[in-house]
């Protein structure tokens, strides 16, 4: 199911060329079928709430959390998906959804955020993640992998516009890119039981891959 891009019709020009940009950027249906079909997901660091958006609309079974630190995003993401009975917004990290979602999870969701967080930080990021999930729970983590191909490079370019010129989007720790190995690796040290890495690169000019990984 493609993004319903219909509800950001409300958001000003340029809000609405970033959802585009997003929205066709990334293959963001592919991650969202590895998402549970019912039940509590958090959406972290859903910027203006485009793959919310996605796992919420025309399904009332989930009930979505997006959460972001930028205020403006989620202002701009309520605007848009005010309507959708099974959404909430908060402008928050992830360390700020516990204690009150310890464990109440079947699943979160993370897609291109951690690159923004310096590299000591990803750790402890995916260990908040499996403290917010059931036991079974799933991690649903999409990123973009070095794998020192011409995507890799474009990618950190484009992402240098964003970040440093444009400044579209808010980094605190640079701009870090790691291989699928040492994501992998992360993950088990964070407690979480690798079931899936998925390469999603194929048709885009970014090197998309899709770790999903079960809470024990």
């Amino acid at each position: 199911m493609p993004v319903p891009l219909e509800l950001f019709r409300s958001l000003p020009p340029k809000e609405r060329f970033h959802v585009r940009a997003r929205a066709f950027s990334a293959p963001m249906d592919a991650v969202a079928q590895r998402v549970p079909a019912t039940g509590r997901i958090a959406d972290v660091g859903c910027g203006h709430g485009v793959f919310t958006a996605l796992l919420a609309h025309g399904h009332p079974e989930r009930r979505v959390l997006g959460v972001d630190p930028d205020e403006r995003k989620i202002e701009s993401a309520k605007r848009a998906l005010g309507a959708l009975q099974n959404v909430e917004l908060r402008v928050a990290k992830i360390e700020e959804l516990s204690p009150e979602l310890d464990g109440a999870l079947d699943a979160v969701a993370v897609l291109d955020v951690l690159y923004l967080l310096p590299l000591p930080a990803w750790t402890d990021f995916l260990r908040a993640c499996r403290t917010l999930l059931k036991p079974g729970g799933l991690l649903v983590w999409k990123e973009v992998e070095a794998n020192r191909s011409w995507k890799h490079h474009k990618a950190l370019l484009q992402e240098q516009v964003m970040v440093k010129l444009l400044g579209r989007t808010k980094s605190s720790g640079g701009l870090n890119v790691v291989p699928r190995e040492q994501m992998e690796a992360m993950l088990r040290d964070a407690g979480l039981a690798l079931k899936e890495t998925v390469d999603l690169s194929r048709g885009y000019t970014t090197p998309h891959v899709l770790f999903v990984a079960e809470a024990r």
